[in-house]
């Protein structure tokens, strides 16, 4: 894979939420970056490990969650191409969640020495890691309104217009059919409700005519309703570098 298909979706999230010189794109495109193929289900870094680098989500699908000693899962985020999920290793050095693919993913590596250079080189280019930062934070209070406050009909509704929104940052529109890799377990996890409740939730919107989930993909039916049930807005996901 050559080095601008490696740096394509990150970079092109970075100057939708930022606003960077020709000289800080340059540098990023400097960095060093290993790049690797992992296969689905596989934990990238886990609970408890001290990771000396974090990962760029190139290729593929990865989530963010916490097991209880009881051995329930939650799912705490999605993340897709050129999303950096891990980036706050860089400063509290010890993991306090899995980080692990969904799907087979091309990953890159990038040490905490080589982006410690870099934002201490190039300021701009801490500004927008820090700026992202601070949306992933903002995504993950939106997810516990989510969870704790919206019906579930209404959860799945929302998640499935985020990603789309988020998708569509780096693949330039928003399609009525994408990937959307999860499980009915999985969607459980990620929506606080048992897999058969999610089962039903599923067959619900389905032959309600909203969405149909089904073998990896979303398919929207009806734009408004799903609008109307989700009642998403787009402002947590900071999409203006001016607002």
């Amino acid at each position: 894979m050559d080095r601008d298909s490696v740096l394509a979706s990150l970079l092109r999230r970075l100057e939708t939420v930022s606003k960077l010189d020709p000289a800080d794109i340059a540098a990023i495109r400097s960095l060093p970056i290993a790049v690797r193929h992992w296969e689905g289900a596989r934990a990238i870094v886990s609970d408890g490990e001290r990771p000396s680098e974090s990962c760029l989500v190139i290729e593929g699908f990865c989530i963010r969650s916490k097991t209880t000693e009881a051995g329930q899962r939650q799912i705490l985020s999605i993340h897709i191409p050129g999303e950096i999920p891990d980036l706050q290793s860089l400063h509290l050095r010890r993991m306090d969640h899995d980080l692990l693919t969904l799907v087979p993913s091309t990953l890159g590596f990038i040490s905490h020495a080589s982006l410690l250079t870099l934002t201490h080189a190039r300021p701009n280019v801490a500004d927008a890691l820090w700026r992202d930062t601070l949306i992933d934070a903002a995504i993950f209070r939106e997810w516990i309104v989510n969870v704790g406050q919206r019906p579930a009909p209404a959860r799945l509704a929302h998640i499935v217009l985020e990603l789309r929104r988020r998708l569509a940052v780096t693949r330039g529109a928003e399609p009525a059919t994408f990937e959307f890799p999860l499980t009915q377990e999985q969607i459980g996890e990620a929506l606080g409700i048992t897999p058969v409740h999610a089962n039903r939730i599923i067959r619900q919107l389905r032959e309600d005519g909203i969405i149909d989930v089904s073998r990896g993909y979303v398919q929207v039916l009806d734009e408004t309703r799903l609008a109307d049930l989700a009642q998403f807005d787009d402002r947590y996901l900071h999409q203006d570098p001016a607002a």
